[in-house]
């Protein structure tokens, strides 16, 4: 068979992806634009009592999802019930006596569920997290039977906890601050809730061995403690399963170093593997100082392979582990050239990577994509670690730092993250805090902010050797009108699919390129 047969090779590598045969009804619902890693949606159901970590598993779940390409959204119905009744006074609004309430609370599931079913069937999305309690059979059986009649996948996640420790630091740290309690003091928040708790236990009806023994579902007890998983049927919930084991609530830090200035980054030139400057070398040193000033208890070191990062961490005088996973992004052909030579020899991969900084790819490199992909077991060693530095590079410290802050691929290659500067990650309950401490040692500036003038204008040869729609931020759980509802037009693309424009000036071109030596 000629090769004519199946049209003229290009540089643009197809994503083939197997999608079971569905009826022309699914075929209408799922759509073609994204990329499916699912071949049929999934709902992840949360069960459990309040106060049991279900919000926080269901954010952290949803933030790594979309981090790996897997478009997820949570829908909290406890939301959905704060708007339909805006004053909350106590707990007798969950009492199984209150049928009023009753209703209102189903109500309020059934809307969220419209809502879940809106976003896996029209807006392309592929994982539908629902945070709620979920304590009964037939809360459960309505789940299920709307799962069915849709064509959704459904893996219940139930965390289960009976430390009275545990469950009074989940209150104190969490329901203080929930707009249910805006005006009480702490006495009042714990004595509500803890009543609150009382009102489910009185119809709560775990998922059961026997009785369940046909669902998937994971069972997590004590934050961790132990697990149980039962028939695990798919990718996603593979996935699920493996990061739910690596998390755990341990209070730590995480500590984000770049390397100390090197020798290439003097003269503006990307990549390669140069050892450190004079004043890398002063900040390898500072950095140390550092560390020590900080007292952290089992401290573990974590470098690239790479000589700048190697050499900074010598300086601490602790061991320290290699991780390849950690080197920063291969740039291929345009290794140690400065961006003013890579405009020079290839202006189209300049004008093409500033179309899309996340999704382009060097000629015989990577993407910001594939660091993503690449970085993956980093992302669950450092969720299975306390305390740990990394010391890495601008593109590997931009991803990481995306999955702690929850941050889009638009968003992602133009976080900063400066030379000689260490960001302090303490994660808490529903988010991450961030604390940036600049150790007072110059280096040069090697971020180029986002090019606010580039235009696209379409051609005959296709520019993009690699797109994939990913959506790494995640979407805003709280509920929101259809934009159709509000008589808006659609909202525009997150990337401009069309080429850019190539003849541009290299002035314009460069403008957005920082000075250097």
């Amino acid at each position: 068979m000629s090769a004519g047969e199946f049209g003229e090779l290009t540089q643009t590598p197809l994503q083939k992806v197997w999608i079971p045969r569905m009826s022309k009804r699914l075929q209408q619902r799922r759509g073609s634009s994204v990329p499916q890693f699912t071949n049929s949606p999934t709902m992840v159901i949360m069960v459990g009592l309040p106060a049991r970590g279900k919000t926080y598993i269901s954010k952290h779940l949803t933030r790594y999802l979309n981090w790996i390409g897997t478009p997820t959204k949570v829908f909290n119905v406890g939301q959905y019930r704060r708007e339909a009744v805006q004053s909350y006074k106590n707990y007798e609004f969950f009492s199984p006596d209150n049928e009023e309430a009753m209703q209102i609370r189903r109500q309020c599931a059934l809307s969220a569920l419209r809502d879940v079913k809106t976003y896996l069937s029209l807006e392309e999305g592929q994982v539908a997290v629902f945070d709620a309690t979920n304590t009964t059979r037939e809360r459960r059986a309505l789940i299920l039977q709307f799962a069915k009649e849709n064509g959704y996948k459904v893996f219940f996640i139930e965390s289960i906890c009976d430390d009275p420790d545990i469950i009074q630091e989940n209150i104190t740290q969490v329901k203080l601050t929930s707009p249910d309690y805006k005006d009480c003091n702490r006495d009042e928040v714990v004595g509500d809730f803890l009543k609150r708790i009382e009102c489910y236990q009185k119809t709560y009806e775990p998922l059961d061995d026997e009785l369940d023994s046909s669902l998937s579902y994971i069972k997590i007890f004590n934050v961790g403690s132990r697990y149980l998983v039962n028939r695990v049927q798919d990718h996603i919930q593979s996935r699920t399963v493996y990061y739910l084991m690596n998390i755990h609530v341990t209070p730590r830090s995480i500590y984000l170093s770049r390397h100390g200035e090197s020798e290439l980054n003097l003269h503006g030139r990307i990549g390669g593997d140069s050892g450190l400057s004079e004043r890398g070398k002063q900040y390898a040193r500072a950095l140390s100082g550092f560390i020590r000033s900080q007292y952290i208890n089992d401290l573990k070191v974590w470098t690239s392979h790479m000589k700048r990062t190697i050499q900074t961490a010598e300086a601490l005088g602790v061991p320290y582990e290699q991780w390849k996973a950690l080197n920063e992004i291969d740039a291929g052909v345009c290794e140690e050239m400065t961006y003013e030579e890579i405009q020079a020899h290839y202006p189209e991969e300049f004008a093409l990577r500033d179309q899309d900084k996340y999704r382009y790819r060097y000629p015989k490199g990577e993407s910001y994509e594939d660091l993503v992909q690449r970085l993956e077991p980093v992302i669950m060693e450092l969720e299975r670690q306390e305390n740990v530095l990394v010391i890495c590079h601008q593109a590997i410290m931009r991803c990481l730092l995306a999955y702690f802050l929850d941050k889009s691929a638009e968003e992602l290659p133009y976080l900063k993250c400066p030379l000689h500067t260490v960001l302090k990650l303490t994660p808490v309950a529903y988010g991450c805090e961030v604390e940036s401490i600049f150790l007072n040692i110059e280096a040069v500036n090697t971020h180029r902010e986002r090019p606010q003038h580039v235009s696209h204008k379409a051609s005959q040869a296709p520019l993009n050797r690699h797109f994939r729609a990913v959506p790494m931020a995640s979407p805003e759980p709280t509920k929101q009108p259809c934009r159709e509802d509000l008589g808006l037009p659609p909202p525009p693309c997150l990337f401009d699919l069309q080429n850019v424009d190539v003849t541009r000036n290299p002035e314009e071109a460069l403008d957005t390129v920082p000075n250097h030596y």
